[in-house]
């Protein structure tokens, strides 16, 4: 009898950083909730995961992040003061925030590392297969990211990690894989199986130009590997290094996505984000396009 591979059904949420690279913004208030035109950051991940078919979330925060939890619960009192003044497309889009995931909350009390923060949820997740999702990175996809690496999940039953190509003098800044091409969905250039991983590496000795970015699919024997590690590049305990501790005895496959990848940790990948989403929304592109033209660069 052909063995099923094991559903997707939770995916986690590493939000304990302290977003030192946005000063003084993030002083007072979560990086994940920076505004991209109206909406926080993380709300962006969120609702792919949700148009991937993942309404379980798993948010791991830490000291001074309340604002998540707050955003993703019911708010009484905005609601009841929204209804009595009739602003029911207001009302529909605060309450569409609250209703659309089952969410879980677990502290990471040190920022020890993306590798530390998916171990902080492995109670929650359990001894099943998950997603991680990093809301740093905004993907515009016609398909969603995470749909994309699930799609080869539910092929091959393994982890799978979506790979970016990243310009040789930036590559540094990233995790890399080295890896081999495999036919997949007619295609020979968008699916690798994964021989070796490099956190952060000179750029003179990556193994190619294929970086990691923040969308991952883990089978559960992860947080092993996790346990595992030792401390790696930053002192910290990298999610990077326990993939490879993993790939020893298991294959990992990597995806290079369709869609357009913003680095909205940074500041520039940031407002540039938030002009291309602004430019894209209907109530706002024509008027804002208007505004750019006339302005004299």
């Amino acid at each position: 009898m052909e063995k099923m591979t094991p559903q997707v059904r939770k995916a986690v949420f590493p939000a304990a950083g302290l977003g030192t690279r946005f000063l003084p913004a993030t002083k007072a208030q979560p990086k994940e909730m920076l505004p991209l035109v109206d909406k926080p950051l993380i709300q962006y991940a969120v609702e792919e995961s949700v148009r991937s078919g993942i309404r379980d979330i798993i948010i791991v925060t830490g000291r001074g992040k309340s604002a998540i939890e707050d955003h993703f619960d019911v708010s009484f009192e905005l609601e009841n003061l929204l209804e009595r003044r009739n602003r029911m497309d207001l009302l529909a889009s605060v309450r569409r925030v609250s209703d659309m995931i089952d969410v879980s909350y677990i502290r990471q009390k040190e920022a020890l590392g993306l590798g530390h923060a998916v171990l902080r949820a492995r109670e929650l997740v359990g001894q099943e297969p998950f997603a991680v999702v990093l809301s740093d990175d905004v993907i515009d996809a016609p398909k969603p990211c995470l749909q994309q690496l699930l799609d080869v999940y539910n092929e091959y039953g393994a982890s799978v990690l979506a790979l970016m190509e990243v310009p040789h003098d930036r590559i540094s800044a990233y995790g890399v894989v080295a890896a081999e091409p495999v036919a997949f969905n007619g295609t020979s250039d968008r699916l690798y199986r994964v021989s070796d991983l490099v956190e952060k590496p000179p750029a003179h000795k990556a193994p190619s130009n294929l970086a990691i970015i923040g969308r991952y699919i883990l089978t559960p024997d992860i947080f092993e590997s996790i346990e595992q590690s030792q401390p790696g590049a930053g002192g910290e305990i990298q999610l990077t290094d326990a993939l490879r501790h993993l790939l020893r005895t298991r294959p990992i496959y990597g995806y290079r996505f369709e869609g357009k990848r913003y680095d909205a940790g940074d500041k520039l990948g940031f407002l540039q984000a938030t002009v291309e989403f602004a430019l894209a929304r209907p109530d706002l592109g024509g008027k804002f396009r208007t505004y750019l033209k006339s302005l004299k660069l």
